[in-house]
């Protein structure tokens, strides 16, 4: 039975139901996550393997080993080993940019294929590597592929998805960055085992799995609706794709506002310099903030380094990677928990939600770690643990909140035709912090010490602060109908409500 969409105040009422091929088509899209949590989980455990840094990193290795009086901050600064993990972030930004042009001119469907074979090579490249260089330009094509698969895969998500449910269709982009994050830390638990050295090569180079079904798998997927309306002036084959993509023959409405918001799209030239308009301010500002407070919860402390953090605070080695297969556990669990409430509770009290958890959890650490682990030594094996539990906390509360959040909505909020620029914006801005983070946190923590839990818990409060005020709720509400919720907004409709109007009307 189709599911009406009402739409209220618009007369209008889109039809359609969770088919298989949805279903299907989505996950192979979401393939691309499981790249991007692979490599996550990758990159901070190998870092942490003995045999990995004697062979990349002596310096690193003789300072951990036979140093005693170096501070336990400060074993892992090492601005060479810190490119190791953010040269792919760097690869990212600048390939995004060519992504979105991809993903607009040629369709979503490109984009992904392009990203996976690139991720297919660098992984290949990773784990033969026989020095430094070459491991750093395995980064670097794995960060091309995880530019195209970001760029391209939450927005063929979102296309997908009928309105009712794409918070969770979407959100499966982040659950499957979850599961290749945990596949990952399995992998190093077993791989570091290995008495002969070698183990990191198969964590490094497993990433081809992911990346081959990807590859592969892009050939068969379908192109969305969207993507065939906007390349195309003939919407018959897009209608089809419509009926068989929603399960029924009543599409008219739907369609109707897809080719309209298309002949709008068709009309821009510039769509980098249309977003800077006046009526487009609230989506460049969601562009840019919510990837960069995505990025300064301080996540990727823990996505990046938890092994090396696990370490610093008395975990042996094997004890270290056990613990982050724990953190991904508990953080693939809570992203589907989200998954199946984020269409019913809305986006704005997930985020609230999960950053009170988020900051709570923090303060304690920062607290925990001030009061008891000095420069050298350790810290009580029940302190410890504790701080372990603690942060499952706070990656639970990330794992509902903005990791999956971060995602589903700047790829919701964009009208068709700033759709493409407005992606990569929200990709390059998620790159440009990642990689602040990536290249500057083993500085930070030499420097700020525990203080590091408490900088990022004052970032936390911004942004939920930012949300409870700026973010309208957008659940339910279909993507090419959004420009409703910014001109209903207390703050938004003041600067865009006018605007948004007259463009209506023009439109109709």
């Amino acid at each position: 039975m189709a599911v009406g969409l009402a739409i209220a105040g618009e007369g209008r009422q889109y039809n359609g139901r969770i088919t298989r091929f949805v279903v299907l088509s989505c996950m192979m899209a979401a393939m691309g996550g499981v790249l991007f949590g692979y490599d996550i989980g990758t990159a901070g455990a190998v870092t942490s393997m003995e045999s990995f840094l004697k062979k990349f990193f002596p310096e690193v290795y003789t300072r951990m080993k036979k140093d005693i009086n170096i501070s336990n901050y400060c074993k892992y600064d090492s601005q060479l080993l810190t490119s190791f993990t953010s040269s792919l972030y760097v690869a990212g930004l600048v390939a995004t940019f060519f992504a979105s042009w991809v993903t607009r001119a040629l369709g979503r469907k490109p984009s992904i294929l392009a990203g996976g074979a690139a991720f297919l090579a660098g992984a290949a490249l990773g784990g033969a590597a026989f020095n430094v260089y070459m491991l750093i330009l395995g980064r670097v094509l794995l960060g091309v592929g995880v530019g195209f698969a970001n760029q391209a895969v939450p927005l063929y998500l979102s296309e997908m998805a009928p309105p009712k449910y794409r918070g969770a269709i979407n959100n499966g982009f982040q659950f499957s960055i979850g599961i290749g994050a945990l596949s990952a830390n399995i992998i190093n638990f077993g791989t570091e085992k290995i008495k002969a050295g070698w183990g990191w090569r198969i964590s490094l180079a497993m990433a081809a799995v992911p990346a081959s079904i990807l590859t592969l798998g892009a050939f068969f997927l379908p192109e969305t609706p969207n993507s065939l309306i906007q390349r195309s002036s003939d919407h018959h084959k897009a209608k089809q794709m419509l009926q068989r993509v929603r399960g029924t023959n009543d599409v008219q409405a739907e369609l109707d506002d897809l080719v309209k918001a298309s002949s709008i799209s068709k009309t821009i030239e510039h769509p980098f310099k249309k977003i800077l308009e006046r009526k487009y301010r609230p989506q460049l500002v969601m562009a840019v903030a919510i990837p960069f407070f995505q990025q300064v919860t301080g996540i990727n402390v823990i996505a990046f380094y938890a092994p090396i953090l696990f370490r610093t605070i008395g975990l042996g080695e094997s004890a270290s990677l056990l613990s982050a297969v724990m953190t991904g556990i508990v953080g693939t669990g809570s992203t589907f928990i989200s998954m199946l409430i984020v269409d019913k509770l809305g986006r704005r009290a997930l985020f609230i939600i999960g950053g009170i958890q988020m900051f709570i959890s923090q303060i304690m650490v920062g607290g925990i770690m001030a009061a008891q682990l000095g420069d050298q030594g350790g810290i009580g094996k029940g302190y410890a643990y504790l701080v372990l539990i603690l942060i499952e906390v706070y990656v639970a509360g990330f794992a509902w909140s903005w990791g999956p959040l971060g995602w589903l909505v700047p790829s919701e909020i964009f009208p068709m035709e700033i759709r493409s620029a407005g992606q990569s914006i929200t990709v390059a801005v998620s790159f440009i912090f990642t990689f602040v983070i990536a290249q500057t946190f083993l500085a930070m923590l030499c420097h700020f010490k525990a203080g590091i839990f408490f900088f990022f818990g004052v970032w936390v409060v911004v942004m939920t602060a930012f949300v409870y005020f700026l973010l309208p709720e957008t659940k339910n509400m279909p993507i090419e109908q959004m420009d409703r919720v910014w001109r209903e907004h207390w703050f938004w409709k003041g600067i865009v409500g006018e605007v948004s109007q007259e463009c209506k009307i023009e439109a109709t």
